[in-house]
């Protein structure tokens, strides 16, 4: 792939004790193959980690993303998060401190302020840890909603899970299990369809987008005798989508949904809350798996895992996940200026 006219993609630091560093790292090495990309961090931090892992990665740091294209297939493009918000305390791997959640969330910051000024295209970001951010007064769930204030959307954008072959949707995202079932509505459902048909057209190129649509119950409710939920609600907002043109069915027994056969039938699933839509995706494609937030006015992906403390600069961090998530994020962008 040459990267002319390619979309200039920017990274998050994320969890600087994570294995965000090392996986970006890793990543550049395959460079030839992907589009341009720069990483807001600190760039002697990856030296070091480029360093102890043994990865050999020139780095160097830019003033600009528009710097990135010209260095991108000589050195990976660092630009310094000292510039917004320095990190206060030593990283020391596994270790998260909340001392660096200022710098955490700047890199996130300053990555769509770039974008929403249009010298960046996308974002791709690496895993943060949540409750180390929560300690320093950080207020949202998760990327999704603080994405979403940063865009100055009410409401909560879109999850998306998405492989070559499957593509999930969770209507709940962050919250317990009970507060999903009591939260879940009509409109969420009919909204999280929208939403799921409109991308798949816009950032997949599907003309005709096919959806199905889980049932929250065991085999769907089973005439009411399991559960009314897919009567009173999950139905209703199939009828409401199928009216507006959208090809949907559903709602769909969830232990068969993601069946070989099945999975053949729909180009997204739209699930009832978080785990019914993201076990399966991860059971069957882990390494390939990219988050996606739809109904933002940017572009974001990001690898769908976690920090992995465990293993933070050890040099055992697969980069597959965040590769996906740079190329899926690529592909739309070059898609979406067609």
């Amino acid at each position: 792939m040459t990267i002319d006219n390619s979309p200039i993609l920017a990274i998050s630091m994320g969890e600087p004790a994570g294995i965000g560093g090392e996986i970006t790292l890793k990543a550049w090495t395959q460079s030839k193959s992907l589009y341009p990309f720069f990483i807001i961090d600190d760039p002697e931090r990856l030296r070091i980690i480029s360093k102890k892992i043994k990865v050999k990665v020139p780095i160097q740091s830019i003033n600009s993303p528009s710097e990135t294209v010209n260095i991108f297939s000589k050195a990976l493009p660092v630009l310094p998060i000292d510039t917004v918000s320095p990190l206060q305390s030593p990283v020391i791997p596994g270790k998260p401190d909340a001392a660096n959640s200022k710098a955490v969330i700047a890199s996130i910051e300053f990555a769509i302020k770039l974008i929403m000024e249009g010298e960046a295209d996308a974002i791709i970001t690496n895993p943060i840890h949540k409750d180390i951010l929560y300690k320093s007064g950080f207020q949202f769930p998760g990327h999704t909603e603080f994405l979403a204030s940063l865009a100055g959307i009410k409401s909560t954008p879109i999850m998306m899970l998405a492989t070559d072959n499957l593509k999930v949707v969770p209507v709940t995202i962050h919250q317990s299990l009970r507060d999903a079932i009591e939260t879940l509505d009509i409109e969420k459902i009919i909204e999280a369809g929208i939403v799921t048909n409109n991308a798949l057209k816009k950032n997949f190129g599907l003309v005709h987008p096919r959806l199905a649509v889980a049932g929250l119950n065991p085999h769907a409710g089973e005439n009411n005798s399991m559960g009314n939920e897919e009567s009173l609600i999950i139905e209703p907002a199939v009828k409401a989508l199928s009216k507006m043109g959208i090809d949907v069915y559903g709602p769909v027994s969830p232990d068969t949904l993601f069946t070989k056969k099945s999975r053949e039938k729909f180009d997204a699933a739209i699930c009832m809350y978080h785990d019914q839509a993201l076990i399966p995706i991860k059971a069957i494609a882990f390494q390939e798996a990219v988050n996606i937030t739809l109904g933002l006015p940017f572009i974001r992906t990001s690898p769908d895992h976690g920090t992995a403390f465990d293993i933070a600069n050890t040099g055992k961090a697969d980069e597959s996940n965040l590769i996906a998530a740079i190329k899926m994020a690529g592909d739309i962008c070059k898609l979406s200026k067609k």
